[in-house]
């Protein structure tokens, strides 16, 4: 049986390949796995998204994003999602943004939300929501543990990534002599930290992402890291489309993860592993479980440990990086999980109103 699924997005950040947030990954690989079965998604995201499937969007205005502007931005979103639920018959919400509860939509369609951050980031009434039949999810092992008793919890599933189409061989290139850092460009990632490290290592350092119109953002990124950029050894690239992202991962030496946040997955670092690109990573939240220290990388704890790694790639095998990130992050399983969860629900919901 095939359904309507209608991913509603963080309204603040693009759906589309070179967006650097893990939840606007994971809604690509959702509703593209999702497509591939039968089933049909829909995608509620601010403007400037882009993929294969009907989206609709919410405008998002030029100025940085401040407290009115958020207000504003989640009643747009949610006369999205109305409109949605007037031109489709969905069968199942799925909501992806931190501020899902400004937005929920009214009791009837069933609603599944994943908890793509850290638990303790969320209002703690948003996750005991007196909507009927709202389910939550965490996005790894780690995440779980840390989560509150919430009655409508469901099992985790963890986040995958396209493993088969970044281990391609024909995609393999020369490995260079640089560092490679990627993601949303915010003082918790620690950017200025694997700046620091490979600076201390006398290697390059590449770094992609996207800096968000938000005040703290935008600061960090003219104070802390580009002072430190010279544009030749020690340079920000902006955001990156999935080719681009795959070359660069498959050239890299390796990737610095130095997160300063309880990370609650990292699909940077799955797909590094996919390209066979070892991952130096604090063991910040989930990075402790995805990176096998000293067979997939390594898990240090400071600058300098993190310097003394880079020198220590050469011990990792880029064929046990891919035959972990096979056996262990594939998107077709992802898909899977979510699409049980679907089933489950629809039919739980189905069942009850037939009563």
């Amino acid at each position: 049986m095939s359904y309507t699924i209608l991913h509603v997005a963080y309204p603040f950040a693009p759906v589309r390949s070179d967006t650097p947030g893990g939840a606007e990954q994971i809604i690509l690989t959702l509703a593209s796995g999702a497509a591939k079965t039968g089933h049909q998604p829909i995608i509620a995201a601010c403007s400037g998204s882009s993929c294969d499937s009907p989206v609709i969007e919410t405008a998002l205005p030029e100025s940085r994003i401040d407290q009115t502007v958020r207000t504003e931005v989640w009643k747009r979103h949610q006369q999205s999602i109305e409109q949605a639920l007037r031109d489709w018959r969905v069968d199942i919400i799925h909501m992806h943004g931190i501020d899902f509860h400004a937005y929920l939509p009214a009791p009837g369609v069933p609603v599944v939300v994943t908890l793509h951050l850290p638990v303790s980031w969320y209002p703690p009434a948003a996750l005991m929501a007196g909507r009927p039949e709202t389910f939550f999810n965490c996005v790894s092992r780690s995440q779980q543990s840390t989560c509150p008793d919430v009655s409508t919890l469901l099992p985790f599933v963890e986040n995958g990534v396209p493993v088969q189409d970044l281990a391609d061989p024909s995609s393999r290139t020369r490995r260079a002599d640089f560092a490679l850092s990627l993601g949303r460009i915010c003082p918790e990632k620690g950017f200025h930290l694997a700046l620091g490290a490979a600076r201390r290592a006398g290697i390059g350092l590449i770094i992609a992402g996207a800096v968000f119109r938000y005040e703290a953002h935008e600061r960090y990124f003219a104070q802390d890291l580009a002072p430190r950029l010279d544009g030749k050894e020690y340079r920000f690239i902006g955001p990156v489309g999935f080719r681009k992202k795959r070359e660069m991962l498959s050239a890299a030496r390796c990737l610095l993860v130095p997160s300063l946040a309880p990370e609650t997955s990292s699909l940077v670092a799955m797909e590094a592993m996919a390209c066979g690109t070892p991952v130096i990573a604090f063991p910040s939240g989930a990075l402790a479980d995805i990176v096998e220290d000293g067979t997939t990388g390594f898990l240090v704890h400071d600058q300098a440990e993190m310097a003394e790694a880079i020198h220590q790639t050469s011990r990792i095998d880029p064929e046990a990086c891919r035959s972990a990130a096979l056996r262990r992050f594939s998107a077709e399983r992802m898909v899977r999980g979510y699409c049980d969860i679907y089933k489950s629900i629809i039919e739980h919901t189905t069942s009850c109103a037939s009563r």
